[in-house]
């Protein structure tokens, strides 16, 4: 993705492109530190964020617990990542043809069946993740934080740069299948 400059100093790059990250961590309260370290961002200015939620799948729960990291949540029935946590959550006979269903029609978007499936496969009950959409990113601020958290272990992060039609795309693939789900 083209670096732009946003400001003058050399600090302030930033890539003038939407992003889908996915942090998936091997506890349910793992996620917490990755919410704190993720509004820590997002007061500095280092993330515009279009979308971002957090989940706690505790063990013995069916279904994961998804909160919006926003003061203003999404109507109900129009959250992208509500409804693709949904669809990673989801262990029935027919998700992986779902999730490989999904990915056809996202090609094209930098969403493919890999990221799709690599997300699915480490989230799973006794898990939590930050799922973040967002539409810039300054990397100097950014790729510190994110290189800490991946190096230590317990997190997997999965990550796709979105081509700048991908954000419409997905919330039209997600929203208009969230009742086959």
């Amino acid at each position: 993705m083209p670096v732009t400059q946003r400001g003058s100093s050399p600090s302030e790059r930033w890539r003038a492109a939407p992003s889908l990250t996915i942090w998936v961590y091997d506890s349910p309260l793992g996620g917490a530190a990755g919410e704190v370290r993720f509004k820590e961002l997002v007061r500095r200015g280092a993330v515009v964020v279009i979308e971002a939620v957090a989940v706690t799948w505790v063990r013995g729960s069916h279904r994961p617990h998804v909160g919006h990291l926003r003061r203003r949540s999404p109507a109900p029935g129009t959250s992208v990542l509500c409804s693709l946590v949904s669809l990673l959550a989801d262990s029935g006979p027919d998700s992986g043809h779902r999730i490989s269903a999904l990915a056809s029609r996202l090609t094209g978007t930098g969403i493919d069946h890999q990221m799709l499936a690599d997300a699915r496969r480490v989230f799973a009950p006794g898990t939590s993740a930050l799922l973040v959409l967002a539409s810039d990113v300054d990397l100097d601020v950014v790729r510190p934080i994110v290189e800490h958290g991946r190096a230590r272990r317990g997190v997997v992060m999965v990550h796709a740069d979105l081509t700048p039609a991908a954000v419409e795309t997905l919330r039209d693939e997600l929203l208009s299948h969230i009742g086959e789900m």
